[in-house]
């Protein structure tokens, strides 16, 4: 049985900062180079943030790039869900520092941790209140300063993150359109292979978490690239067989974007081809929450959406989460 919401993304928007790092910037602070970087990942540059530009300063230019592209008053907004893994404290929620800088007065709002999966579980959320009735205009945001947290030690993952964020504005939709389908899952078996050790209640910031490195990304690569292949195409497959589709009745796929190796061996046990499967990972990087609306950004700056198109979005991050949202695109 499908899980149809009444709600659409009636606009899209993204932001990056400005300081672009190419694998050759990399390889003067790390021992890596271009080459073994493009071979395994597929990234040849990312967007880094200043000192002192945090994830609530990408996410809220994002977020005002929406507003003035959807012709949106802020206090229209009626909801803020923020994905992000990188906030900018435990508390205040990033999404009341947006909502303040944007002037979205007559909204609430708050934080939502899923890592990379972090804007799937945040669209589907903030759909749901609109779906319900009782909200009419949501902001859903996926925004993350990684290179806040990576350890410049760790080769093998410093080169796979950027800072970034990507925001939709999503609105009550007609029969037909908007989002049709979803599913979600956890499989908490996976946290111990990609996560941050430091900093929450478990183990709080001290001389010896900081001295230990224990405030940066861990990852074993290798656990977390076959797991995030085989359920990527799982949920995209699971999705399309209970709406009785098929990969051929897509016109685009917007993946995660983590590592190219990854986007392309699930690409090939759907059978979609290339031209319908969205890939930027060679020009921002793993930007977590923001990867998904920075490629949707992408994918209408190219013409690639066009009204009525049906489109996938899937995604596999640190828990383990996984998500997965079919929709039809309404504008």
């Amino acid at each position: 049985m499908s899980h149809r919401i009444a709600a659409k993304i009636t606009g899209v928007a993204g932001f990056v900062p400005p300081t672009v790092q190419t694998n050759a910037d990399l390889s003067k602070i790390v021992d890596t180079n271009d080459e073994w970087i493009r071979t395994r990942t597929g990234i040849r540059e990312r967007h880094v943030a200043a000192p002192g530009v945090a994830t609530s300063h990408l996410a809220t230019e994002a977020a005002k790039a929406l507003l003035a592209k959807t012709n949106t008053d802020p206090a229209e907004i009626d909801l803020i869900v923020l994905a992000s893994v990188t906030p900018d404290m435990f508390f205040p929620a990033t999404a009341c520092l947006i909502q303040d800088r944007i002037g979205a007065k007559n909204a609430w709002g708050f934080d939502l941790s899923a890592a990379c999966s972090g804007f799937a579980y945040a669209l589907t959320v903030g759909a749901q209140f609109v779906g319900a009735g009782t909200h009419k205009k949501a902001l859903v945001i996926g925004s993350d300063k990684m290179t806040s947290i990576l350890d410049y030690h760790d080769r093998a993952t410093c080169v796979l993150f950027g800072d970034g964020a990507g925001a939709v504005l999503v609105e009550p939709a007609s029969d037909g359109e908007g989002i049709l389908d979803f599913t979600h899952d956890v499989d908490g078996s996976g946290g111990q292979f990609l996560y941050m050790p430091a900093g929450g209640s478990l183990h709080p910031s001290s001389q010896e978490t900081v001295e230990k490195r224990m405030h940066y990304v861990h990852q074993e690569g290798s656990q977390v690239f076959k797991y995030a292949v085989r359920r990527m195409a799982e949920m995209a497959a699971h999705l399309l067989e209970r709406n009785g589709l098929t990969g051929n009745d897509l016109a685009l796929v917007v993946p995660h974007q983590a590592n190219l190796r990854i986007i392309r061996a699930m690409q090939e046990r759907l059978g979609v081809e290339d031209s319908k499967v969205l890939v930027n990972i060679d020009r921002y990087g793993n930007t977590t929450a923001g990867t998904i609306p920075l490629g949707l950004c992408d994918a209408v700056s190219q013409g690639r959406l066009r009204k009525g198109d049906l489109v996938m979005l899937v995604a596999v991050g640190a828990g383990y989460t996984s998500g997965g949202i079919l929709l039809r695109w309404a504008y």
